[in-house]
């Protein structure tokens, strides 16, 4: 029986027998020797480099020569080593796997992979809805387990904060464990399911719909409710007498907003429930929830006062409509100045059709989010901070898994990247647990000289293309 042999990549140290693969299913023993399972990978288009390094007069990709710039910022006529694929270099001190030279419109470029294994990273999720999840801070959980929480809302969008140093290593094993598998299967763009404390049940998938306590959401809203007074008020003139746009946030009224004044739209005695603002804008009509216009209601008029009986007239036409179309009813005054639920001019049901024309379709979106720290830089260079400066620098460009990479201001190299710009399962994971992502680092040859950068170990981009490279 041959002997297993001890994998060095991540902090685990697996023992690895014959013809099996680590706790990664990453890296494997073939006939006693350590070999890398997963392909690294090629962008056959390439990624931005560092644009107009060369003058306009270059060529777009290598070899190019001569000819006349076409207008190509990225420069996509080449191929773009990504890490993913690549390996670690756990520990420290190793050289990046792969430090490739590619000549890009005249420079000699060099762009150095490795896949980091992350204790230290997260995702940031953006959930396009108007329906209340959960409240602020709350737990959001997986198999009973909190892995992030509910962070401060966007217009038209909830934000969740997921993952984190603190959820993989601070809690119980099993809180790691499934922390780690959530954000694995987040970012290669797999559907998780969460429960949020308080709220609601949420299954998010990168670039699909959120499904919201078992309803797919369909319309991201086109504006708070001023907003869309503000945008459709011309729309509803001769055709109504007052419109309210029922949103969780800011409920609009058309008599008292600037934009009916405007118009010279009359006063009509209508009377609200919540907070007043400013002229025809109130908050809290309602409490939270996944009804019109992310509040809890399911009939509108529950959140009208009786009309101002000196002002409101038998006959007075009302619409009342959600933040994005989808819900909308017409009414009118009876003589005892009550709102009676009444059929439709084709002129109001067409407004409340391009309300929902002008929304975009909701969608979950995938950041992830990782601090570069010690192995990856001495990856890089053997002056670690060096490579710090030349990012903040922009002599350095940061992609993840080719991806366009958002560095943060501030100390270290802290990025996020959207996953959806990755190729298909760019991510892996060690059980320590942390995830491991591909990251690459792309500068001029001179300037990584410049940061006692791994001169001996460049080789040339042709000289990595090979039955082990995934060509996307």
């Amino acid at each position: 029986m041959s002997e297993k042999i001890r994998c060095d990549a991540c902090p685990v140290m697996c023992y690895i027998a014959e013809g099996r693969a680590g706790a990664c299913d990453r890296y494997a023993n073939h006939a006693g020797a350590l070999v890398r399972l997963d392909p690294l990978t090629v962008i056959e288009n390439g990624a931005a480099a560092v644009p107009f390094m060369a003058g306009a007069e270059t060529g777009a990709g290598a070899g190019a020569g001569a000819n006349e710039w076409d207008g190509d910022i990225v420069r996509g006529d080449r191929p773009f080593v990504t890490a993913i694929g690549a390996g670690t270099t756990y520990p420290d001190y190793k050289p990046a796997p792969f430090i490739v030279s590619q000549e890009v419109a005249g420079v000699d470029m060099v762009t150095v992979v490795t896949e980091g294994i992350f204790s230290y990273c997260g995702v940031k999720v953006k959930i396009d809805t108007d329906r209340h999840i959960g409240p602020e801070r709350a737990f959001v959980r997986v198999d009973g387990e909190p892995i992030g929480h509910v962070m401060t809302g966007e217009y038209g969008s909830k934000m969740l904060s997921l993952g984190g140093v603190e959820h993989l290593t601070g809690g119980t094993k099993k809180e790691g464990r499934v922390t780690c598998d959530a954000l694995l299967a987040l970012c290669n763009r797999e559907a998780v399911t969460v429960q949020i404390d308080d709220g609601a049940e949420v299954i998010i998938q990168a670039g699909q719909p959120p499904v919201i306590d078992g309803t797919p959401e369909r319309l991201m809203r086109v504006g708070c409710g001023s907003a869309t007074i503000g945008m459709f008020a011309a729309s509803w003139i001769s055709h109504v007498d007052e419109v309210v746009v029922v949103d969780d946030h800011i409920t609009g009224v058309l008599s008292e907003h600037e934009a009916g004044k405007q118009l010279d739209v009359p006063k009509t005695g209508i009377k609200m429930h919540g907070r007043r603002s400013t002229p025809g804008r109130y908050f809290q009509v309602a409490e939270p929830g996944t009804g019109w216009g992310g509040t809890h209601i399911e009939d509108p008029l529950s959140i009208l006062k009786p009309f101002d009986p000196k002002v409101a007239w038998p006959g007075l036409r009302m619409l009342m409509v959600s933040t994005t179309g989808e819900q909308w009813g017409y009414y009118v005054l009876d003589a005892g100045l009550v709102p009676v639920p009444s059929e439709a001019p084709e002129a109001v049901q067409a407004s409340a059709e391009l309300i929902a024309e002008n929304c975009e379709p909701s969608l979950c979106s995938v950041l992830f989010m990782g601090g570069a720290g010690g192995s990856l830089r001495a990856g890089v260079t053997t002056n670690p901070v060096k490579l710090t400066r030349s990012v903040k620098d922009t002599l350095t460009k940061v992609t993840v898994g080719g991806a366009q990479g958002y560095v943060w201001p501030g100390g270290g190299i802290t990025v996020m990247a959207d996953v959806l710009d990755m190729p298909s399962n760019a991510f892996g994971y060690v059980p320590t647990p942390a995830l491991v992502a591909p990251i690459e680092f792309t500068l001029a040859r001179a300037d990584y000289a410049a940061l006692g950068g791994h001169m001996e170990r460049i080789v040339d981009v042709a000289d990595v293309m090979g039955p082990k490279v995934r060509v996307v």
